[in-house]
């Protein structure tokens, strides 16, 4: 019997991009050699144009969310982000005729370029969710897990990726209770051999706390599934691989082993580059506000009935208190009752401030802060010093948070809402610590793209 395929969440993402490129590449050729098309074949003179679309293609696409493995393994979400990524793709690819080929004479070809681009995109996509989002790619394992945290721990990885499949747990802590459900068939070393050596596991997951949980016998079996090639993994891993958050309520008190903050927060060329971007942000975000000011200013007028801007004291890097600005978005003395969380459809929150805070305009004034250097483009959102004292006392690590200066965007801000319970800041934190200790160049990248599709769809809350 064949080991079963899968694909890891990251070899998906990948296998999704060089396709998509592959794909629409290659529906153009096809098209401008069947038709004769010159403004589509890809020639010696011609293969530059074909970087700068597959370029456009890559870019659009993330904006679009076509690379969230939830919606691309849906057919209405799928669909409706292909049209538009092929649309707008298509239309930058057309009105930037400096980096791309001069507009066809012959307009015909516009749209056999718009039609080859979109419905092969389509294709591609309903084929993969046909076939590479299908049962016949799952990803069978075993847990090794105490039962009282063998429920939790399954869930957190299926919900992640629905081709992960959890086929049972060896239990390191006590026996369950009786009546105690699992959800999960409990199994014996014996039976977990079979399962491998009939194929239907390819990898196990340690995720015990319990060191002594782990005998020699299952220590033993262990090395001997390393030593036969099969994966196996500490669930924090598989965890962050997965989710891209650290999962901070599983760590325990060994952060040190977790959070390895030194390599990011010593690493000069990375901090002069941080700096410099910030700088050149602010600037042109400070111009940019200047613009808008006359709009902003009607619109309060209007709408709010108040003060232009409105500050407030913050908690920043090293927990220095800061003042923050932005464009007033509440009702005058929304907090006469005290501090509170802002939440979704907050009555405070005027109608004018509604689309502020969609289109992020409201924290334009925050480049000031930038320039003063408060605060970052990308870092963990800054709160108000009686929250995180709150916060602090529930979550673990979550001062954590402070080791660097806090961002007008980041990445808890791009992958999730507003926090409202204490599991959804336990979720912003866990990606805020991942982006401590992971933070480089190509993560504030894909932060920016995930910024500007959070601005284009009006995500912002």
């Amino acid at each position: 019997m064949f080991k079963p395929i899968h694909f890891e969440v990251s070899e998906r993402k990948v296998l999704l991009r060089i396709i998509d490129v592959i794909v629409v590449l290659g529906a153009l050729d096809v098209v401008g050699t069947v038709f004769d098309l010159d403004y589509f074949i890809i020639n010696q003179q011609q293969w530059l144009w074909s970087v700068i679309l597959a370029v456009y293609l890559l870019f659009f696409a993330t904006v679009f969310e076509l690379y969230n493995l939830q919606r691309a393994s849906r057919i209405t979400g799928t669909l409706r982000s292909a049209v538009t990524t092929g649309s707008v793709t298509s239309l930058v690819y057309l009105l930037t005729p400096f980096f791309t080929p001069v507009l066809p004479e012959n307009r015909i070809q516009i749209l056999y370029f718009y039609l080859a681009v979109t419905l092969s995109l389509l294709l591609w996509r309903a084929i993969y969710i046909k076939f590479f989002a299908s049962s016949r790619f799952n990803k069978n394992i075993i847990l090794i897990v105490d039962a009282s945290d063998a429920e939790m721990i399954a869930k957190s990885l299926q919900v992640v990726d629905p081709n992960y499949k959890i086929s049972g747990f060896i239990n390191t802590g006590p026996a369950m209770a009786s009546g105690h459900f699992v959800g999960l068939k409990e199994l014996v070393i014996k039976e977990a051999i079979d399962l491998f050596e009939s194929r239907l596991i390819t990898e196990v997951v340690v995720a015990s706390n319990d060191a002594e949980g782990i005998t020699s016998n299952l220590y033993r079996w262990l090395i001997e599934l390393v030593e036969k090639g099969y994966s196996v993994r500490e669930y924090t891993q598989v965890y962050e691989e997965m989710t891209d958050r650290v999962p901070v309520q599983y760590v325990g008190k060994d952060f040190y082993k977790y959070f390895p903050f030194a390599r990011n927060n010593h690493n000069r060329l990375y901090l002069v580059y941080h700096r410099l971007f910030d700088l050149i942000i602010s600037l042109l975000g400070i111009c940019t506000c200047f613009l808008m000011m006359p709009f902003v200013f009607t619109g309060n007028l209007i709408g709010n009935r108040g003060s232009l801007f409105y500050t407030q004291e913050r908690v920043g890097i090293n927990r220095k208190l800061f003042k923050i600005w932005k464009f007033r978005t509440m009702v005058k003395n929304a907090e006469k009752s005290g501090a509170q969380f802002a939440v979704k459809n907050d009555v405070r929150i005027t109608k004018f401030g509604k689309f502020l805070r969609a289109a992020r305009i409201d924290e334009f004034p925050q480049f000031w802060n930038i320039l003063k250097g408060d605060m970052s483009v990308i870092g963990p959102r800054p709160e108000r010093k009686v929250f995180v004292e709150q916060l602090s006392e529930k979550i673990p690590f979550y001062e954590t948070r402070h080791v660097i200066k806090p961002g007008l965007t980041g990445w808890a801000q791009v992958k999730t809402k507003y926090g409202i319970t204490d599991e959804d800041h336990l979720r912003k934190l866990q990606y805020d610590l991942y982006y401590i200790k992971n933070r480089s160049v190509f993560l504030d990248i894909r932060i920016l793209v995930k910024t500007l599709s959070t601005v284009i769809f009006f995500k912002g809350q």
